[in-house]
């Protein structure tokens, strides 16, 4: 009986699985590059780490109707809210880097680096900058009662009654709050702080004489600078405020003061940068849309713009100067 003839199996060596290793690596290359290329080929999520109907997300939901048709995918607003943004930040710090999930924050983010004693999320190492999208700036009222008429004369009245002259905010470890912080670590003054729950109790508790100073938005405190229920000494960005010329600057009496409620894009670390590039890319046109820029005149604030180096060494100068502000006030949020 004839036994069939046995087949030569091929023989892989060690050079051909090398070579072999090699061609698949070229290949899923070529692929990512290809994805790279080819994004976005889903919608996108755009994290808000706070509540619907805030200075956030009123900007949010306009960014993502304007990159729908640069992009071609739907730009999805996702409210993710709780623990002063924390929540929000780190689902996107531990989200995939494939340029589906990007961060929408406001200055809390560098604030929140040292207001809460444990995070899960570290806001330099664990996000790719996008760029700083806008500012609004703080305005620092009193009540007419006060007869400073000055940042000079504000901070002469506070050292003349040490712990007395008192200070509102919208809570503990808002921006708020830590530009009075500023304020007195500046001066070397002591003011008596006094917490509000929200914008709205603190503009009203000035207004009717129950605090002597806050620093509030434009917005907040513009209806009652009017009726004369609040005077308005200066705004907290280093320049004047183009649609307040009249106002001076804190800056302009304590050199380097500033303390503005600033809003910026960051997708997770290590996406691609060509998706970085793109997305900036499309983000700055946005930015000068008409409909864009007339909500931010309706909001008090400006659109800024800028590269994702600048938006990295603005995060971190921010974190650095709250960081020291935190520390002196002694404020926790945990």
């Amino acid at each position: 009986m004839k036994t069939a003839a046995r087949v030569a199996q091929p023989r892989i060596t060690a050079r051909t699985a090398t070579t072999l290793l090699f061609a698949a690596a070229l290949l899923l290359a070529a692929g990512a590059a290809l994805a790279q290329q080819a994004w976005p080929v889903k919608p996108l999520r755009m994290i808000v780490p706070f509540a619907t109907g805030g200075g956030t997300d009123i900007q949010a939901r306009l960014f993502s109707a304007k990159l729908q048709p640069l992009l071609g995918q739907q730009v999805i607003v996702d409210n993710r809210t709780g623990a002063g943004g924390n929540i929000g930040a780190e689902l996107v710090a531990k989200s995939p880097a494939d340029g589906y999930t990007v961060l929408f924050q406001s200055a809390s983010l560098a604030v929140n680096a040292s207001l809460y004693s444990k995070l899960n999320y570290n806001a330099m190492r664990d996000f790719a900058p996008v760029m700083l999208v806008s500012s609004t700036p703080l305005i620092l009222v009193v009540h007419p009662s006060v007869p400073a008429k000055n940042v000079k004369e504000l901070v002469a009245l506070a050292k003349a009654r040490p712990g007395v002259f008192n200070f509102g905010s919208n809570s503990t470890g808002t921006t708020s709050h830590l530009a009075a912080e500023l304020l007195k670590t500046m001066t070397a003054t002591k003011m008596a702080h006094i917490p509000y729950k929200g914008a709205g109790q603190a503009v009203i508790a000035l207004a009717s004489g129950e605090i002597d100073m806050l620093f509030t938005t434009v917005l907040a405190a513009l209806p009652h600078m009017e009726t004369g229920r609040m005077r308005a000494l200066a705004v907290t960005t280093l320049k004047r405020w183009p649609t307040l010329p009249n106002i001076p600057a804190v800056d302009e009496t304590l050199k380097g003061f500033e303390s503005d409620n600033w809003y910026g894009m960051f997708f997770p670390a290590k996406t691609a940068p060509a998706i970085v590039t793109r997305f900036h890319a499309e983000m700055s046109k946005v930015l000068q849309d008409a409909d864009v820029k007339k909500l931010m005149e309706n909001q008090g604030g400006l659109a800024i713009g800028s590269t994702p180096d600048e938006m990295a060494a603005y995060l971190k100068n921010e974190i650095e100067k709250y960081a020291k502000v935190i520390k002196a006030s002694g404020a926790r949020a945990d």
